[in-house]
């Protein structure tokens, strides 16, 4: 098992989308919000990077 696997092992479960916020507790909510921005973060970049892809390949395509 690998370091990422034991923590994620250790850890508190993974937040789910839509999952009953009434049992967390108020740090557990604080640290919720925070990954969530932490992966909205990491999609927008994924998404960014997408974007650049799309754009140079399309403006290689109007040369020809």
């Amino acid at each position: 098992m690998g370091i990422m696997d034991e923590d994620a092992a250790a850890g508190p479960p993974q937040y789910i989308i839509g999952q009953d916020l009434s049992t967390f507790s108020v740090e557990e909510l604080k640290r919720t919000i925070a990954l969530l921005r932490e992966e909205i973060a990491r999609v927008e970049q994924e998404l960014s990077s997408k974007d650049s892809t799309k754009a140079a390949a399309e403006a290689l395509f109007r040369r020809g």
